[in-house]
């Protein structure tokens, strides 16, 4: 049998949350560890039965379960026959699963595992991976959150670690967030339900195991008639995706009972706004681009306004780990935009920004990428002037540029690229912009696209029917490399690398992890090639990070050096 530790390549593991209330486990032993799958059985609802005879040494825990009633003990060595006599009689007396805890050194061990596995009977094996057709993951619970971390049997304790450090990350409370979400849920299905609105629109939600579909961000437009069916529970799902975590956790179920009035009625406004008192200390505004999305991408001048502001007006794209800079104390509200409703929001954080300017505030009003770059920030500037408020507007790093840099394309190459266009791939009020004619030597950026992907790529590659015989451009051949940078410069970064002729087909495919653009042109290819591939997926970025933790180690070096010095 080939050992598994030893492939360079494994399987990855099918890993699933299962539902084992009332199953019949059966472990082999009696020694610590037997006590320790004894008791992860009846945390998960399981009837553990633990097969060992007398005259060995039971655990205490194990004694405990057992004279308390929780768990069985069948006092003999194991029998083949424990297998299909010792179940649950609706599975013919089959037992669900069986935990062999005597070690690689047992005879026993590889008959077991060879008889479970005959019977297909789900078989752990402790210190014997080969023997194992399933194996534990190291496990964080918070309510209905479960997270379980598995390093294929190589990391040792390495999984618990790792458990650790994403339970550390995580914030307290998040399981009553969680709660609190899907009680909203419910509460909008047995609403809109009632209003025969909810035909069909809760199907995909109940897997945990699918992503976002790549219709995620589309444009919802006012002659719609799905988007009043799915009006509250798209405003829901993008409070999933965008909001950050910490906020998620304080949310009150008087604030959803107020948001979800909102958007009910259709009014999202702020109350009050006109009627607030001017105070003798003028307020301030910042408006400031936070950069394609790693925290170490912020200016320093965006970094002193994000601790110096009183309030923080942010756009939904700009990541949690930025949001995660903000000072506890400083007010912090996320924009409420999804397609459809972005000037209606938009007019919301104007009047929510110039009401706290009117108090004498600090406002920063943080923004995706850069302020100018498609942000709308010039007409913020202007607004905010004409009531008498002059911006300081502070630069970002923009994704037009940069996501390609992450993602391995050079947005010039000598002898292939030697110019740049950033086009946006969505008008005003959601129409089409006229494409860009072919250059072999451009690499064009689409921002703001992916949620019409297949329309930009039929506009850049075909003529329309009423405009066939025109040559006022020249199309762009199908073959043309193109890729997908998503979440750029983040840990979840994505990069789908292919051609005009196949990219909706990958997009579809892969999903969409917003926010994310469009890059075209031969560029695309030269540092990466998909060689025949119709597309490649690459995931995470690091690079950031690495440079950060080899910073950091190289302070400690030099710390540890100069204390054995002293």
């Amino acid at each position: 049998m080939k050992d598994a530790s030893c492939d360079p390549s494994p399987t990855a593991p099918f890993m699933v949350a299962w539902n084992t209330d009332s199953q019949v486990h059966l472990i082999v032993g009696s020694n610590p560890l037997a006590a320790a799958r004894c008791a992860r059985s009846l945390e998960v609802g399981a009837k553990p039965i633990i097969i060992a005879p007398e005259t060995d040494d039971m655990h205490f825990t194990l004694s405990e379960h057992i004279a308390n009633g929780s768990a069985q003990w069948v006092r003999h060595g194991f029998q083949d026959e424990d297998l299909t006599t010792l179940g649950r009689e609706e599975v013919d007396h089959i037992v669900d699963l069986v935990f062999v805890t005597l070690g690689s050194n047992s005879s026993l061990s590889p008959h077991i595992s060879k008889l479970c596995r005959r019977l297909r009977i789900p078989v752990n094996v402790s210190d014997a991976p080969e023997l194992c057709s399933f194996t534990l993951l190291s496990t964080y619970s918070d309510g209905p959150l479960h997270i379980g971390i598995t390093t294929s049997s190589r990391g040792c304790k390495l999984a618990s670690r790792l458990r650790r450090e994403i339970a550390a990350f995580l914030p307290q409370n998040l399981g009553t967030a969680i709660d609190r979400i899907g009680a909203v849920r419910r509460r909008l299905w047995e609403e809109d339900n009632a209003a025969g609105l909810a035909e069909n629109i809760f199907d995909r939600e109940d897997d945990d195991s699918t992503g976002q579909k790549h219709t995620f961000n589309n444009l919802v437009t006012k002659g719609d008639a799905a988007a009043a069916k799915t009006r509250r529970i798209r405003w829901l799902s993008q409070i999933c995706e965008y909001w950050p975590l910490r906020k998620l956790v304080s949310i009150t179920d008087a604030d959803m009972d107020a948001i979800l009035k909102a958007y009910t009625s259709g009014n999202a406004t702020i109350n009050g706004t006109n009627d607030v008192d001017t105070p003798s200390k003028k307020g301030k505004i910042v408006l400031a681009g936070s950069g394609p999305g790693h925290p170490d991408l912020l200016t320093r001048a965006t970094y002193y306004a994000i601790h110096n502001a009183d309030i923080i007006l942010a756009d939904k794209l700009v990541p949690a780990p930025v949001l995660d800079l903000i000072p506890r104390r400083t007010e912090v509200h996320i924009a409420r935009k999804f397609p459809g409703n972005a000037d209606q929001a938009q007019e919301e954080f104007l009047m929510m920004g110039l009401a706290a300017l009117k108090q004498g505030r600090q406002v920063l009003r943080l923004k995706q990428g850069d302020p100018y770059l498609y942000g709308r920030g010039a007409e913020e500037f202007e607004f905010f002037r004409k009531e008498g408020y002059s911006p300081v507007v502070l630069p970002g790093i923009t994704s037009a540029m940069s996501a390609s840099l992450f993602a391995d394309i050079p947005a010039t190459h000598r002898g292939v690229s030697d110019q740049v266009l950033v086009c946006t791939g969505t008008g005003r009020k959601g129409a089409a912009p006229n494409p860009p004619t072919y250059v072999p030597t451009q690499t064009v950026v689409f921002l703001m696209a992916l949620h019409r992907l297949s329309a930009l790529v039929e506009s850049l590659t075909t003529f329309p029917a009423e405009d066939a015989g025109s040559q006022s451009r020249k199309l762009w051949p199908k073959e043309t490399p193109c890729a997908i940078v998503e979440r750029a410069s983040c840990p979840d970064q994505r990069v789908i690398r292919s051609t005009l002729e196949h990219v909706c087909l990958a997009f579809e495919e892969a999903g969409s992890r917003p926010p994310g653009l469009l890059v075209v042109g031969a560029s695309c290819h030269v540092l990466h090639n998909p060689q025949g591939q119709r597309w490649v997926i690459e995931e995470g970025f690091h690079g950031l990070d690495d440079i950060r933790n080899e910073v950091a180690a190289q302070v400690d070096a030099v710390a540890v050096s100069v204390d054995e010095k002293q």
